[in-house]
């Protein structure tokens, strides 16, 4: 992937391919603080007629390099040439022809932004958006203050940490270590986290800005959300069953401004990471994606 002003930078694809051959193929993105390790999404897929595939994005996971800052970028247009490339392996390379680009939370913003980028040119017929990451989930004044600390901040000192954070109640609510069923790797997806940095915050508010002002996807696209946010707090430590990460409300306001095919679906005891959710939950959103894909990527 070249150069940037840290040193060489890399990004993973990891594939599954399923016994038989497939025409229809799935790429997953990632969220923030985050890399592949759903593999059960991936078992789904396979059973469901997809090969699949997972793009650990620049400075995530198995792409992550000791020079490096993790997570850190200064557009989210920074993932574009790797998504591009993932997808021109899948479609040239591997020989599919319908694929389903499916983004998780700031995953689910790159998604967006990327299709509507390259709308009109047959690369994506599908888009699959996790609890995307469309607005800051703080209030509004503090989503204008920290936004603008941030856009201060980011000329002159870029990589600047933010007090904003992300609260380990929810990576602890998930960690088979302590109060989940999920195994991940706590060097990649520490349950401290990684701190937010100036300019990266800023890129993502940029971001959303766009999305804000609508896009184009030509494309259909299938938003999910939990029903019920929670903000974790010294006296609010219970995240079952709820987005313990984002506002849903604002995945539901500003999903129809993604294209003009777009279908909302909202998950009773969804966690931030739907297909992450305990059961029943879990087992209605790949219900709920069953049923969707089935109508808009059948099998030819």
């Amino acid at each position: 992937m070249g150069r940037d002003a840290e040193g060489e930078v890399v990004a993973t694809l990891v594939r599954r391919r399923r016994p038989d051959p497939s025409r229809r193929a799935v790429l997953y993105l990632h969220g923030f603080i985050d890399y592949f390790f759903q593999k059960h999404l991936a078992d789904f897929y396979v059973d469901l007629g997809f090969d699949f595939y997972a793009l650990d994005l620049r400075k995530y996971g198995r792409s992550l390099r000791p020079h490096q800052t993790p997570n850190y970028i200064e557009s989210l247009s920074d993932y574009f040439p790797e998504i591009g490339e993932a997808v021109r392996i899948i479609r040239d390379v591997d020989g599919h022809d319908t694929l389903l680009l499916n983004g998780h939370s700031t995953g689910g913003l790159i998604a967006a932004l990327w299709a509507d980028r390259v709308k009109g040119r047959g690369l994506v017929d599908g888009l699959f958006l996790n609890s995307p990451f469309f607005d800051l989930a703080e209030p509004l004044v503090m989503r204008k203050a920290g936004a603008g600390l941030a856009r201060a901040l980011r000329s002159r000192f870029p990589k600047a940490k933010l007090p904003a954070g992300v609260s380990d109640r929810y990576p602890r609510s998930i960690h088979r270590e302590h109060e989940g069923e999920w195994d991940f790797d706590l060097a990649w997806k520490p349950i401290l986290g990684f701190p937010v940095r100036a300019a990266w915050l800023a890129a993502v508010r940029r971001g959303q800005l766009r999305l804000h002002r609508g896009l184009d996807v030509d494309v259909p696209v299938l938003v999910m959300a939990s029903t019920r946010s929670v903000r974790p707090t010294r006296r609010v430590l219970d995240v079952t069953g709820a987005d313990a990460v984002l506002d849903v409300e604002h995945m539901a306001r500003y999903a129809p401004r993604i294209g003009r095919n777009v279908t909302l679906v909202r998950i009773d005891g969804g966690l931030h990471d739907l297909v992450l959710s305990a059961e029943p939950a879990r087992t209605r959103v790949f219900e709920e994606l069953t049923r969707w894909t089935n109508g808009y990527l059948p099998a030819a």
